[in-house]
Formats: structure tokens, C-alpha cells, sequence
């Protein structure tokens, strides 16, 4: 773990994002995917290319791989634009009948979840995945008792990396973004969290869109949730 200092600040809740930070989906955003493109008669997509397309919401993830799989045809953006009601209709079909199902918990986040609670922390989850997809995906990894509160990518009218998010989850919690930590695994993490004034922390192991997270401007990373020890937050 890097060393991580908050200049003695002293924190209320902590909001965690979700894919990626909490939960390895890849395989569940590789099924939905591949079977939505079945039914468009489109071929498939790798998981290696679904990384650098997760994190900006279903529906950029959608258009990243229709676009994907359409390439190098110039007008592959129009197309995915055109096929797009057809394909999120697909992909809902397909995502809620598989989530969770392909996909795990990292090791580290029950013990660094229940350090946090123990310590009085209140804890929300905010991703920029659909409510309808990441609250049963909570339920079904025995994660939601955790949560205070759960906010997905349609929640608000702006998602990560929009500050609007943690605003309105810092909001909720009646607490206020300096003495709220984001923990997430990407640059959407960290610059929606430098915009309201939350201080961030990073996880090594997630997506980031295929680049290298430790290049992130952030408060610190962490290989574990584990690591985040209580008495490093209070």
C-alpha cells in the first residue's frame, strides 16, 4: 500500500464505487455483451476490449461496443446509433438475467467494508451503473448491508466523472464532500471526487479504461480494501 495522508482529517462516511472497486464483472459485461451482439447478428466482443469501455455507464458501453465490432467501417458511429434502442433493450434482457453470475467479489473488500463499519463510518455505494442492475448485484454478493445508501449511474442527471453524483450522495448522507473519502478505480473515481472536494483513494487491481491507475491524480492507492485500516481514516 502506498502512503496514504489526509493531513489528519477526520471522516464521516466513505462512498465506494462498485465494478471494479467492489466486484470483478468483466465476465458479466462480456456475456450481456456477446449475447446482445448475437442477437444483432454482430460478432463478439473480448473481454480485454470490454475493459477499456467499462466505467462511463451502460449506455456508453453499449455504443463503445457496437462501434467496437462495426470497426473500421467509417460510418460505425451512426450505425451503433441507429441499432442502439434495439441493443440496450437486448442488453438489459441479458444483464439482469445473468448478473452476478460471472462475476466475483475482490479478495479484501468484506474485511475492509466490515473495518469501516465497526469504526462508525457510514458508508454509501455510487456507481454509474444502472440501479436496476447494481443493487440485486449487492444483494446476490452479500454486500448490501453495508450500504446506507445505493445510488446508481441513473440516480442523478449527470453520472461519474461528473461531480453531481458524490454532491448528491454527500447530500444524502448530510455529510459534507472534505470529510467524505471516495474509494473507486478509475480516473471517473478520482476526477468527479476532485470536483466536490472529496478526497479519493484509488484500488490497484481495477479498470480504469485500460491505463494505468497509479497516473490517476488521487489521495493515495490501495492493492486491498483490507488495507484501508480504520485508524487511518479517523
Amino acid at each position: 500500500m502506498n502512503s496514504i495522508s489526509f493531513d489528519h482529517i477526520r471522516f464521516d462516511a466513505v462512498i465506494v464505487d462498485l465494478d471494479g472497486t467492489m466486484v470483478d464483472t468483466l465476465g458479466d459485461f462480456a456475456a450481456s455483451l456477446n449475447r446482445m451482439l448475437d442477437d444483432l447478428s454482430l460478432p463478439h466482443v473480448t473481454p480485454a476490449a470490454i475493459e477499456t469501455m467499462v466505467g462511463k455507464g451502460s449506455e456508453h458501453l453499449i455504443h463503445s461496443a457496437l462501434v467496437h465490432v462495426m470497426a473500421p467501417d467509417a460510418a460505425a458511429d451512426a450505425k451503433a446509433r441507429a441499432l442502439f434502442d434495439r441493443a440496450w433493450e437486448r442488453y438489459q434482457h441479458h444483464y439482469l438475467a445473468i448478473n452476478g453470475q460471472h462475476s466475483a467479489v475482490y479478495p479484501g473488500v468484506i474485511d475492509g467494508l466490515k473495518a469501516l463499519r465497526a469504526s462508525g463510518l457510514r458508508l454509501a455505494c455510487l456507481t454509474n451503473k444502472p440501479t436496476s442492475f447494481a443493487k440485486p448485484l449487492l444483494v446476490d454478493k452479500g454486500l448490501d448491508g453495508f450500504f446506507e445508501l445505493v445510488f446508481g449511474g441513473d440516480a442523478f442527471e449527470r453520472k461519474k466523472p461528473d461531480p453531481m453524483p458524490l454532491l448528491k450522495t454527500c447530500e444524502a448522507l448530510g455529510t459534507t464532500p472534505a470529510r467524505t473519502l471516495m474509494i473507486g478505480d478509475s480516473s471517473n473515481d478520482a476526477r468527479a471526487a476532485r470536483a466536490a472536494g472529496c478526497p479519493v483513494v484509488l484500488v490497484t487491481y481495477g479498470y480504469n479504461h485500460g491505463e494505468p491507475v497509479r497516473g490517476v491524480d488521487a489521495d493515495g492507492f490501495v492493492d486491498s480494501l483490507a488495507e484501508l485500516a480504520p485508524a487511518a481514516l479517523r
